[in-house]
């Protein structure tokens, strides 16, 4: 693979993690709305579970999540991209990758390092959170591949 052609891969990463972090943090938001919790909870939760404290804990668990998306974004376009699926596949891919992330941090990582992260918030939004992660991800790589092979036919 050429370097610019890793390049735009690992680019196009970390624009798709970051769509799924921004869809989480929304739909945490959406959830602590509606229930009447306390959404600053998990950025400080993710926070606390990497072990730094700061003055404000809630942007730098927020900064966290976000830099921990656009790795996870990377990780997964570079291992989706010799498969070269798209359409549902991309989206049913996407969403079981994301559903494995979920069960080894939610199962095995954070019980271990935090588990009073994982009472945060209900099992089901964090899993429902993931999905939506994985489903901003894949419609993000839908469209960055779209686009991508609509310049290679102009």
């Amino acid at each position: 693979m050429k370097r610019e052609t890793i390049g735009q891969l690992l680019t196009i990463g970390v624009l798709a993690g970051l769509a799924g972090g921004v869809a989480e943090v929304a739909w945490i938001s959406l959830y602590a709305a509606v229930s009447g919790t306390d959404a600053a909870a998990v950025a400080r939760g993710i926070t606390d579970t990497v072990g730094l404290a700061g003055s404000s804990p809630a942007a730098a668990g927020l900064a966290i999540h976000m830099a921990i998306a656009a790795t996870l974004g990377m990780l997964v376009a570079a291992g989706l991209a010799p498969l070269r699926l798209d359409g549902a596949r991309l989206y049913g891919a996407l969403t079981w990758v994301l559903a494995v992330v979920w069960a080894v941090n939610f199962m095995i990582v954070l019980p271990l390092i935090n588990p009073a992260f994982v009472e945060i918030v209900p099992l089901g939004v964090s899993f429902v959170s993931k999905v939506v992660f994985g489903l901003a991800t894949a419609m993000c790589l839908q469209f960055t591949g779209r686009a991508a092979r609509a310049r290679a036919t102009a």
